[in-house]
């Protein structure tokens, strides 16, 4: 048993000496112009790699007809924030229409 407490306090005490390095080293350091402006993409394509598998997966298949309710409700929620630039009202109104479709449709 203190085998594995060991291993994780060791591993814990790593992964924050690895990411306080980071932020060690950018306080130091300035980044180049070119850096600068690929670092700005990072979130977006982030969360496009986290959200786009979510919405035209389903059990490991690829699903992008119109009766997918996961990309219907994304595509409701792409527009919303498109249109209104409102984080909460997106999420609600992307998780409105997911639930409507699921009661209403079966999908």
């Amino acid at each position: 048993m203190t085998t594995i407490w060991l291993a994780m306090i060791g591993l814990g005490i790593l992964t924050f000496l690895i990411r306080f390095s980071f932020i060690a080293l950018l306080e130091r350091w300035q980044a180049p112009p070119f850096v600068q402006s690929a670092l700005r993409f990072v979130p977006v394509a982030v969360l496009t790699a986290i959200i786009v598998p979510a919405l035209v997966l389903r059990d490991g298949v690829l699903n992008t007809d119109l009766l997918n309710p996961r990309l219907l409700a994304g595509i409701a929620a792409v527009l919303v924030a498109w249109k209104t630039k409102n984080v909460i009202l997106t999420i609600v109104v992307g998780m409105i229409v997911f639930w409507l479709l699921q009661i209403f449709f079966h999908l």
